[in-house]
C-alpha cells in the first residue's frame, strides 16, 4: 500500500514574498492588509484542496482486505489522515477568524495588550493573535500549571 506524501501544514504560508516595509509606513495599511489577506486566502485554499484529496484518496483506496494485517495498515493510515485533516479543520477556523479580524480592523494587534504584533511575526504565523511577549508569558504560565 502506497503512503501518500503530505505537505506541511504551513508550507503554503512559506511560499509568499515577504512584505517590504517603507520607511514611515503606517502599520496595517491597505497594502499590508491585502498582503495578509492574500496569504490567508491562499493558505485556506491549499488546506481545502488537501481535504478534497483526502476524501478522494479514502474513497479510491478503500478496500476490504482479507488479510487482517493489510486491513489494519489501511485503517491506521486512514486514521492518521483523519487526525491531520481535523487539525487542519481547526486551522481553517483560525484562518477564517483572522480574515474576520482583517475586515474589522483588529488584525495585527495583540488581543491581550493591544500592541502591534509585527509584520514578520504575522508572516511566520498569520493566525497569531498575541504579540511575542504575551505569548511567551502565556506559555510560561501554561508550563507552571502542569
Amino acid at each position: 500500500m502506497a503512503v501518500s506524501k503530505r505537505k506541511s501544514v504551513t508550507e503554503g504560508v512559506s511560499s509568499f514574498k515577504p512584505y517590504k516595509e517603507k520607511k514611515g509606513e503606517e502599520y496595517m495599511n491597505a497594502k499590508q492588509k491585502e498582503h495578509f489577506r492574500n496569504i490567508l486566502n491562499s493558505w485556506k485554499k491549499e488546506l481545502m484542496e488537501e481535504v478534497d484529496r483526502t476524501v478522494h484518496h479514502m474513497q479510491d483506496d478503500a478496500a476490504n482486505f482479507p488479510d487482517p494485517n493489510d486491513r489494519a495498515s489501511q485503517e491506521s493510515e486512514f486514521a492518521l489522515e483523519l487526525r491531520t485533516r481535523d487539525r487542519e479543520r481547526k486551522l481553517i477556523k483560525k484562518i477564517d477568524e483572522a480574515l474576520e479580524q482583517l475586515n474589522s480592523g483588529d488584525y495585527g494587534y495583540c488581543e491581550s495588550c493591544g500592541v502591534e504584533i509585527g509584520i514578520r511575526r504575522l508572516e511566520a504565523r498569520p493566525t497569531a493573535t498575541q504579540c511575542i511577549d504575551c505569548k511567551t508569558l502565556d506559555e510560561i504560565r501554561e508550563k507552571q500549571m502542569r
